[in-house]
């Protein structure tokens, strides 16, 4: 009997010895190395507040969080519960609404220091006061809440919508015209900012009942510059408060280095990573699949290209293993983009006759090879509102398909109809007198008798190393029909960094690029589980020369139909929201201030020894980086 209990007593040992390994968690540890298609420019502000290049954006979210509203795995808007312990609301009788938020008593930045509600206060008074607006700061709370319009043009110094009211909690009355929202709980969201690392530590915030402000010294543009210059780009010693803390930043060789904050509280379930550190590097197109195999990579992220993904599970399912992978549809687009206040590129005319002269199914299928298709607005195959708007898209939108002669009868009814000495066209370059206001200062412009022509000369911000770039030669810019219907199209190869300081016109980082010089670009964009696109096309002069509206394409239609589908909307009406949001899609897609060219299947390839890895359009790496670990 003795020895049948101890028998019995050992198997109870053994198996609640296996269930605590089973349910342990994972072991803090290991590196991992991230290549990166796009190249780390070193712009660590906040949030997207100047440049928002995709590897910049990742980084920023692998050191920054506490925000108090988070996105789920899902793409829903919860309270962060590690942060943030209520968030309340009123509708007041002047129709404002009010935000209370009260946030967790043991935040502490990477630093240790203790984060309080006036760092999260900070966050809008910084970027929101009219010198950072000058120095070219993209927010737009002041067009938000009660009060900015008053504070971003220095007529107050105090925003009077935006509260402190104790040490752990805040208010935000947002303006009675952008209520209701259909992302309302966003605007309860504030993420902490180190004051002391922006601004120094004599600044901090005031409210004395009227409205908070910074005090502490200047604010001035001169005395801002250089403060906001050094935080913008300040890599070590960087106080942040989310997973991973930046370590290095290498310049030269644009690779960065982060690992875990001890200080991290965990996200809005309370996971914290296990990975411990993370390395960032380029990953170059024509070596990436052979650093992958060698270990010089770990990860490749959201591969697009057929050639790319064809080549990633070649490794994957090569017999000696080692590797896995996650697939998942895209929540975003490849495009041509345009600026359309300037040359050619200005006229409708000539941005459908260039989509005309792409074989856009055919370069989709070239460069997907199958893992994608071509969509024909700002949309991507991910989106909820597309794929029930899919049997309404195909009815209504415009195809652009491949036509020579459709290309060339929007250019001749458009007035491209001479040559450089103003006779009529017949072969070779195409010619158009424009008015005064027109010609601007596009540099290819000619007089003639007095007459200012402008030829078809497209000239195209092209970034290196870049496969569609490779593909836009041949089947657009080198294309014959382009020739023949008296277009040309100038490649300009450039880094990526240059090619978005060109087009965000980013007069902060070289006067140069303040002067309009390309009116195409090829790049990419991915939307958020927030589609709000309520100032992309603004055209409120100032709003434009802070950033926004980048397409510089001013339609009045697009701007309502932009600010309809989500002010006037509540978010319990998701079939209002998805018919708006449809009427917006169909006039962008007759204006067409781009040239979608495909959304497309993400493949994400990555060594085994990383486990518990997923990721969607929803959840990108930053995120489910969290719940991995490494396996040696």
């Amino acid at each position: 009997m003795m020895k049948k209990l101890v028998a019995l007593t050992l198997a109870l040992a053994l198996v609640l010895g296996l269930v605590g390994t089973m349910a342990a968690e994972p072991a803090v540890g290991g590196e991992l190395i991230y290549g990166s298609t796009t190249e780390i420019s070193g712009d660590w502000a906040h949030t997207a507040i100047w440049t928002n290049n995709a590897s910049d954006n990742m980084i920023r979210g692998l050191m920054n969080d506490y925000a108090t509203v988070s996105f789920d795995q899902g793409g829903a808007m919860v309270m962060n519960q590690s942060t943030t312990e209520s968030i309340e609301s009123v509708v007041n009788e002047n129709g404002t609404k009010t935000y209370t938020v009260k946030i967790a008593e043991d935040l502490v930045f990477n630093d240790g220091t203790p984060i309080t509600a006036e760092h999260y206060v900070a966050s809008i008074l910084l970027f929101s006061h009219p010198s950072l607006i000058e120095l070219g700061s993209k927010s737009v709370a002041h067009l938000t809440y009660v009060g900015g319009d008053s504070y971003s043009k220095g007529d107050s110094m105090v925003f009077s919508g935006v509260r402190l009211l104790d040490t752990y909690s805040y208010s935000l009355t947002v303006n009675a015209d952008k209520v209701p929202y259909f992302y309302d709980l966003s605007y309860a969201s504030l993420s902490p900012l180190s004051i002391d690392m922006w601004l120094g530590e004599a600044y901090s915030v005031h409210d004395f009942g009227e409205g908070a402000y910074l005090v502490g010294g200047k604010m001035d543009v001169d005395t801002l510059t250089p403060k906001v210059e050094r935080a913008r780009f300040l890599s070590e010693g960087r106080v942040t408060a989310g997973p991973y803390n930046l370590v290095s930043y290498d310049t030269g060789a644009k690779q960065a280095v982060l690992e875990i904050n001890p200080n991290y509280k965990g996200n809005f379930e309370g996971q914290k990573p296990s990975v411990q550190k993370i390395i960032i590097v380029k990953a170059e197109q024509e070596t990436q699949m052979d650093a992958l195999k060698t270990g010089a990579i770990n990860l490749l992220d959201t591969m697009t290209g057929g050639v790319d993904i064809n080549a990633a599970m070649d490794i994957v399912e090569a017999p000696e293993g080692g590797f896995d992978y996650v697939s998942f549809e895209r929540n975003g687009y490849g495009k041509l983009m345009f600026q359309c206040d300037f040359g050619p590129t200005q006229f409708k005319a000539v941005r459908h006759s260039i989509a005309h002269l792409l074989d856009r199914p055919e370069f989709a299928n070239t460069f997907t090879q199958g893992y994608g298709a071509l969509v024909h607005g700002p949309y991507g195959l991910a989106m909820w509102m597309y794929k029930e708007s899919e049997e309404q898209f195909n009815q209504e939108l415009n195809t652009y398909p491949y036509s020579l002669a459709d290309a060339q009868k929007l250019l001749e009814d458009d007035g491209w109809v001479l040559d450089a000495q103003g006779n009529a066209w017949t072969s070779g370059l195409r010619y158009k007198e424009v008015t005064a206001e027109e010609a601007g200062e596009y540099k290819h412009n000619v007089t003639v008798g007095g007459k200012v022509l402008m030829p078809l000369i497209i000239e195209w911000s092209s970034s290196e190393g870049n496969a569609v770039s490779e593909l836009l030669v041949t089947m657009l810019a080198n294309n014959p029909d382009v020739t023949a219907a008296g277009m040309e199209i100038r490649q300009n190869v450039m880094t990526f960094d240059e090619l978005l300081n060109w087009m965000y016109r980013d007069k902060t980082v070289g006067d140069q690029y303040g002067v309009p010089t390309y009116g195409m670009y090829n790049l990419a964009t991915n939307f958020t589980p927030i589609y709000d696109m309520s100032y992309n096309w603004t055209r409120d002069p100032e709003m434009v020369a802070q950033g926004y509206n980048v397409n510089y394409l001013f339609d009045e239609d697009l701007d309502q139909l932009s600010m309809d589908m989500v002010y006037g909307v509540d978010s319990s009406e998701p079939e209002k929201y998805r018919e708006l949001w449809a009427d917006y899609i169909i006039r962008w897609n007759d204006l067409l201030p781009e040239v979608p060219l495909y959304s497309n299947v993400y493949y994400t390839v990555f060594v085994d020894k990383l486990k518990g890895y997923e990721q969607s359009s929803l959840w990108d790496f930053e995120q489910a980086i969290l719940y991995s670990w490494i396996e040696e």
